[in-house]
């Protein structure tokens, strides 16, 4: 069954993790995504793996991170050094629907693959360049990877951990990730605009920027107030019902009684607490904010003197709001993710089968999933200049040239 954007043409200028990652989303809806490489090096995510320690060389078999980032995606490796390569580009540009390049404005110039460049030969592609801090002021040009625009300079990092303590460290792609879906989805609003005015335009996003919008509620408090957030210690957030806690075997459980009103009493029964429901010092939630560290204590003690499992049930037999803190080994054998295919098996022509996530969107009449694995590096360059009208000497031509592999 077809995927949503069956038909669409997608030229993907980019490296790295959050604009391949969009685009891996578009080939898993059906898109027909070509990948420009450089013909010596390609994407440098072929040369780095991850591992249960985080990101590591690439030593062989599976490439896991470059499978999930450029799956169903045709690989042309080009040197765009090259004025022929260039010219190569620009020709796959001219019949491309939607263009997603990370290139930093001025390669954009260099390359001659600026918006206006593309515009002159499409005037209905949509072209979506990302960049780390945005296209105007002083750091344009400055590279940004997701540790740092999206995490470090957004205040995501600088918000997280508790006072007095270091700041806290995201996980590897968690930003690009991120601004994956963001540049999804402009791109999808981009398109159908293009339906109704039948013209395209110009596209831009930044991880500084997502960064921003991922934590807009302090964003706007900082907005309002000039002020940080405070960095708060567990043992003292104002509501001890949205907190976390760990049990007697080790385990944490999140609570998310945000409506703390609504919840008190069934939260003392599953507890054990009942004695405490109408204490004056916790009755209401403005008292329970007021008494909060001794309140935190309280529940500490309760939920370390049992298991995991025997809290969870009390929990859910109360209809109290909660989660499991899960580490990945146990997110991955998740009934629930099973149960709602967010992970698929791909078969790797040299290593057999292999598990994939896939992308956070499902459709109902035009599914999109995964079919097929990464390519590898150029393998569609020549059967993409011939299908561009290219001949075999030219071809020939340009390998000598040092425009293509």
């Amino acid at each position: 069954m077809p995927g949503p954007l069956e038909g669409l043409k997608v030229l993907e200028i980019a490296n790295w993790v959050a604009a391949p990652a969009a685009c891996a989303i578009m080939a898993d809806m059906g898109a027909e995504v070509v990948k420009i490489e450089h013909p010596e090096t390609g994407d440098p995510v072929r040369s780095i793996d991850v591992s249960s320690r985080g990101v590591v060389q690439y030593s062989g078999g599976i490439n896991t991170i470059f499978e999930l980032l450029n799956r169903g995606k045709q690989s042309v490796a080009v040197n765009l050094e090259s004025p022929q390569g260039q010219e190569v580009v620009q020709k796959l540009a001219a019949q491309s629907d939607v263009i997603v390049t990370n290139l930093t404005p001025h390669r954009q110039e260099r390359y001659r693959l600026r918006y206006e460049d593309i515009s002159a030969l499409n005037s209905r592609t949509i072209y979506l360049a990302l960049t780390g801090y945005g296209t105007e002021g002083p750091e344009r040009d400055r590279s940004g990877f997701d540790y740092a625009a999206f995490w470090a300079r957004s205040g995501i990092m600088g918000s997280l951990g508790e006072s007095g303590g270091p700041p806290t460290q995201q996980r590897p792609g968690q930003g690009d990730q991120t601004t994956s879906l963001a540049l999804t989805a402009a791109i999808g609003i981009a398109l159908y605009e293009r339906e109704r005015s039948g013209e395209g335009q110009r596209i831009d996003c930044s991880l500084l920027h997502t960064g921003m919008w991922a934590i807009g509620p302090d964003i706007m408090s900082a907005l309002k107030t000039g002020q940080p957030v405070e960095r708060v210690s567990r043992k003292d957030v104002g509501n001890p019902l949205f907190n976390f806690y760990q049990t007697k075997d080790g385990r944490w459980l999140q609570l998310v009684m945000i409506e703390s009103e609504r919840f008190w009493d069934g939260f003392c029964k599953a507890l054990g607490l009942e004695e405490f429901a109408a204490d004056p010092k916790f009755d209401s939630h403005a008292n329970r904010v007021q008494n909060s560290h001794e309140l935190v204590e309280i529940i500490d003690k309760k939920l370390s003197s049992e298991t995991f499992n025997h809290w969870a049930a009390k929990l859910d037999e109360q209809k109290c709001i909660w989660a499991p803190v899960q580490t990945l080994d146990e997110v991955v054998d998740d009934p629930q993710v099973h149960a709602n295919g967010y992970t698929t098996t791909l078969t790797h022509a040299e290593e057999g089968e292999f598990k994939i996530l896939t992308a956070p969107i499902k459709y109902g009449r035009t599914p999109g999933i995964p079919t097929s694995t990464a390519p590898e590096l150029g393998q569609d360059t020549e059967t993409t200049l011939l299908e561009l009208g290219y001949t075999w000497d030219d071809v020939n031509a340009f390998k000598e040239q040092g425009a293509i592999i």
